[in-house]
């Protein structure tokens, strides 16, 4: 995690000696699922219910050249999923730092905004409910067999529109390529994705 927030603060630090990088704030509701593979001793591959959270925070667009930029900042990302069969639901909070490629060509009077590139993440909490035995705690050896790590990265897409005053409207999607398992025994493995609609504001740059 050291390792993470120092890149997090090297590439916004970094971003200051840019006279035209843009900031800027997003935020938007997010919708997760988790892909569990064999969580119980050979109960195969599933893929849980939709869990509705929250993502928001910080953003910095750095240009590289004409229309070209690398996106990236710092965000809460809430995660997780609920269990298609019962009413076990598990919540998750990570802090994401995402580096993407971008592409901002003008289209009207505003601006397209297509990006794509990894993201990683740092998982800052997490509890699964309604287990019958109260709320576990998915990063402590109390979660037994379905204990996660709190290292996460993957593949992010955003599609949005940037108008002329500042304001942003987008969608994005992350795919997480990491098995977050703890414990991979039996060929064990837990996968994030989410998608989600952001409005925002951005400000200075061009």
């Amino acid at each position: 995690m050291k390792k993470v927030l120092l890149s997090a603060a090297a590439l916004l630090v970094a971003s200051l000696s840019f006279g035209q990088a843009k900031w800027g704030i997003v935020a938007g509701p997010q919708f997760s699922s988790i892909t569990a593979k064999n969580a119980v001793l050979n109960s195969g591959k599933e893929t849980s219910s939709l869990l509705t959270g929250i993502r928001a925070g910080v953003t910095v667009d750095i240009p590289l050249a004409d229309e070209f930029y690398i996106g990236t900042g710092l965000l809460y990302s809430g995660k997780g999923g609920k269990d298609k069969d019962t009413d076990v639901k598990t919540t998750l909070s990570y802090l994401e730092l995402p580096v993407h490629f971008m592409f901002k060509p003008e289209v009207g009077t505003g601006k397209l905004v297509l990006s794509a590139g990894p993201y990683l993440a740092y998982g800052l909490g997490g509890k699964i409910k309604d287990t019958g035995l109260g709320d576990l705690d998915v990063y402590d050896d109390e979660a037994t067999v379905l204990k996660q790590k709190r290292f996460d990265a993957g593949l992010g897409i955003n599609v949005g529109y940037e108008m002329p005053m500042g304001l942003y409207f987008g969608l994005n999607t992350g795919l997480g390529l990491v098995n977050t398992a703890d414990n991979t025994d039996n060929d064990r493995s837990f996968k994030n994705t989410s998608f989600g609609v952001s409005i925002g504001y951005k400000f200075g740059g061009r």
